[in-house]
């Protein structure tokens, strides 16, 4: 459980965005300080901002890489990356490893020289710097009564470049992390948290080592979901629900959307939702876990604690955490 390459950073209050746009959420799921001017309500932001972030991939102990804002603070996942639609994101990933690596992105726009990928050379070898530029849009209307998409949604960032073609040493190693493009207005959460199922791994940890997420009761919660890997999953998460669609909220009494708390999580998915901790059950200790039964008693499981609201322990909780931590997972079925 000590291991620096899935320690986090010092949690401060994820009720901001940075005009930089950038997040550090580590293993751990607990959000980094911030950078910038904070912001607070909904979030808003100029259009066609170019925000710019350096990442280094780095070696990390236990044959894992990871990225991270600056020298020696790589982390699995690496960190949540933020922009609002409309915005660039310019990022100079510094390869301080030995081996070829990238970064490629989901849901955005990027040129081939961009794409993260050997196939268009586009790549860092060995100690090399590389600036991959990554843009986004608004909705936009089309001919013929249509709507072209925007960018905003729940997504995630890779290599695309270790060990074949299709970066899949790297992934598997811990190169990977999520990626936020928010509408205007979009409601920001307190606490973050960015969970990545990997074959039968949640952030390349099985159970009791697997991360525990922490909340006080009542506070806005932000779980970001992603798939990677060889194996197809589903993510549950206990006492709460949220809608399925682009923020995990209904936008009225008449919003169509499904409310679950269970949802397909397979290799190359990606999906977040908000949740107010606790909400209508109080605090305690819950479970999050792939439901996919043997992977749940294989150690695809970890623990999502909500404390009291003035951040004390609810009665039971420890004793349910070292319930959890002495159980025996039958890792390998």
């Amino acid at each position: 459980m000590d291991d620096p390459a899935l320690s986090s950073p010092r949690h401060l209050s994820r009720r901001s965005l940075m005009t930089t746009g950038v997040l550090a959420a580590g293993a751990m799921g607990v959000a980094a300080p911030a950078v910038g001017t904070p912001l607070t309500g909904p979030a808003r932001a100029s259009a066609g901002v170019t925000k710019r972030v350096t990442l280094y991939a780095e070696q990390l102990p236990g044959g894992l890489y990871g990225y991270g804002l600056a020298p020696g603070q790589a982390t699995v996942p690496g960190p949540v990356l933020e922009m609002y639609e409309g915005d660039t994101l310019e990022i100079t990933l510094v390869n301080t490893t030995n081996q070829r690596l990238s970064i490629h992105p989901h849901g955005v726009d990027y040129s081939t020289d961009s794409d993260g990928s050997p196939l268009n050379a586009s790549y860092n070898d060995p100690g090399e710097t590389r600036t991959y530029v990554w843009r986004s849009r608004e909705m936009f209307a089309a001919s013929g009564r249509r709507f072209m998409p925007g960018s905003a949604g729940y997504w995630h960032y890779h290599d695309h470049a270790m060990g074949t073609d299709h970066g899949t040493a790297g992934v598997a190693k811990g190169l990977y992390g999520a990626l936020i493009v928010r509408r205007r207005g979009d409601i920001l959460p307190e606490k973050q948290f960015t969970v990545v199922f990997h074959d039968m791994t949640i952030n390349n940890r099985m159970a009791p080592d697997t991360p525990m997420f922490e909340a006080n009761l009542g506070q806005r919660v932000e779980w970001i979901a992603i798939g990677h890997g060889n194996l197809f999953h589903t993510f549950h998460l206990h006492a709460h629900r949220w809608a399925d669609n682009r923020t995990g909220m209904l936008e009225g009494p008449s919003d169509p959307s499904q409310v679950i708390d269970n949802k397909d999580l397979n290799p190359g998915s990606s999906f977040g939702f908000q949740v107010l901790a606790g909400e209508g059950v109080g605090p305690g200790v819950w479970m999050y876990h792939c439901h996919v039964q043997n992977h749940s008693d294989g150690g695809m499981v970890g623990l999502f604690l909500v404390r009291n609201a003035d951040g004390s322990m609810p009665p039971g909780a420890e004793e349910a955490i070292h319930r959890f931590r002495g159980h025996t997972h039958q890792h390998g079925r």
